[in-house]
């Protein structure tokens, strides 16, 4: 397996090599901001990263690009910017709902911002018959209407939520907005208006902070809704007078486990993949968008919720099951049980005895497995000489031993007849727990056309 370990510190083919390992490698330029602001995760990687391995891999305009793990839609949206046909596949339905709506160009800009604007006149009329301004002068915010009159969300899916992550008279504005839009958008504007709804409640509208990991900040009395949102479908519209040269580009979106790809994709029909599966670490993927998840309707219960994680590639203890079987796919890889075994000899070590600290031994083999079993299924899609670009990044969650996930990943595909081109630095980044500097890296491999 030796050149699957050997790195590869210098990549002669990015456009820009300082930007891979400053602070800002990951943010999104104003130039880009277009389609991939509607609504984008936080920690997405950006748009200049697809760009630069789509002029560096073999693609041309006549072939077609996948996204396995493809999240808020970053190499849809940019292959479509680019004018290459893409398909993109994605488990979380909130996740799934924003691609393919960030792809959907050919919508009316003009007549979307009349939607818009009729169903803000809906929703603000009734807020007024209920005694509630939605952008009060600060010296009215302290005249809240009773509680009791309010709109809240069941026992069931507030407990869902985190705690405090939406005051209740922004939480009653948010589902009399939601309401507007679903009895008044017309069907063809009605996904881009909720989208900007998501996208505001997380930006102004909600109490959520994202760092690290998201979190509560302090709790707003009141936040502007309607007027907030209407905003945001407002640049919306400017950027589909721009983008719509290229709205009959193809981009696909199938929602769907990406360890079943081979039964979404046609057969020998992907030139290029390009994404950034999960990581293994302590992040619940599901918890960072919840807000916006629930509040839209995507998830109604807790168990929508867990059947939601069983679609998943597990990577976190809060996704694991009992009838979970992946691990069992690299029983024999060697490197992934031993770094299995350190991380439970660890937690024996500090006496860790938490049910989520016992499972962090089983995830790790879970994950890999996931992986391995993606892999598996993505060769019968691939067309022979198909490049890879997988974006991962090193992890330290489990009692501070490291997983060199872009290696180990490597080494899952070599032995499934890929070969590894090689493995680039894209940035480093500072850990949470060890201080240390983590690498993100971008696995390059080849798909010679044979297992």
């Amino acid at each position: 397996m030796g050149h699957t370990l050997a790195l590869s510190e210098s990549i002669e083919n990015l456009q820009k090599n300082r930007r891979r390992i400053s602070a800002d490698a990951n943010k999104l330029s104003n130039d880009d901001r277009s389609a991939h602001d509607w609504y984008r995760f936080v920690l997405s990687y950006p748009p200049h990263l697809v760009r630069d391995y789509l002029n560096s891999l073999p693609i041309s305009h006549d072939q077609r690009v996948l996204d396995p793990f493809c999240g808020t839609g970053t190499t849809l949206v940019e292959c479509k910017k680019l004018g290459i046909a893409s398909v993109g596949v994605e488990a979380h339905p909130m996740a799934h709902f924003a691609s393919s709506t960030k792809v959907d160009w050919k919508v009316d800009p003009d007549e979307l911002e009349k939607s818009a604007a009729r169903v803000a006149a809906a929703a603000l009329d009734q807020l007024e018959a209920e005694g509630i301004i939605d952008d009060p002068a600060p010296p009215l915010i302290a005249e809240l209407p009773p509680r009791a009159k309010l709109r809240t969300l069941s026992p069931e899916i507030e407990k869902l939520l985190l705690t405090n992550s939406i005051s209740p008279l922004p939480l009653h504005k948010t589902l009399v907005l939601r309401d507007a839009i679903r009895s008044k958008a017309e069907e063809g504007y009605r996904s881009h208006q909720l989208l900007s709804l998501a996208k505001a409640l997380v930006t102004s509208v909600g109490n959520l902070q994202f760092g690290p990991e998201v979190g509560v900040g302090p709790a707003k009395a009141d936040a502007p809704v309607v007027s907030s949102w209407l905003r945001l479908v407002k640049q919306m519209a400017d950027d589909l007078r721009v983008l719509s040269s290229r709205a009959d580009v193809a981009a696909v979106v199938h929602h769907a486990d990406s360890r079943d790809i081979a039964k979404l994709i046609k057969a020998n029909s992907i030139d290029t993949v390009i994404t950034s599966p999960p990581y293994p670490n302590e992040k619940d993927y599901t918890r960072t968008t919840r807000l916006e998840t629930i509040l839209l309707g995507f998830i109604a219960s807790k168990r929508e919720l867990q059947a939601l994680k069983r679609t998943m590639v597990r990577s976190n203890t809060r996704g694991v099951y009992k009838e979970d079987a992946d691990h069992h796919v690299v029983a024999e890889h060697s490197e992934i049980q031993r770094i299995a075994e350190a991380i439970e000899a660890r937690r024996i070590e500090l006496g860790k005895t938490s049910g989520f600290e016992r499972l962090y031994a089983k995830v790790t083999k879970l994950y890999f497995g996931g992986i391995a079993r993606h892999f598996a299924e993505l060769r019968q899609v691939l067309r022979p000489n198909a490049h890879l670009a997988y974006v991962v990044g090193d992890q330290a969650s489990y009692l501070r031993v490291m997983i060199r996930t872009g290696q180990l990943i490597a080494s899952l595909a070599e032995g499934l007849g890929y070969e590894v081109v090689r493995i680039d630095l894209f940035r480093t980044r500072l850990a949470t727990a060890t201080r240390e500097q983590l690498r993100e890296e971008v696995v390059i491999l080849r798909w010679p056309g044979k297992s």
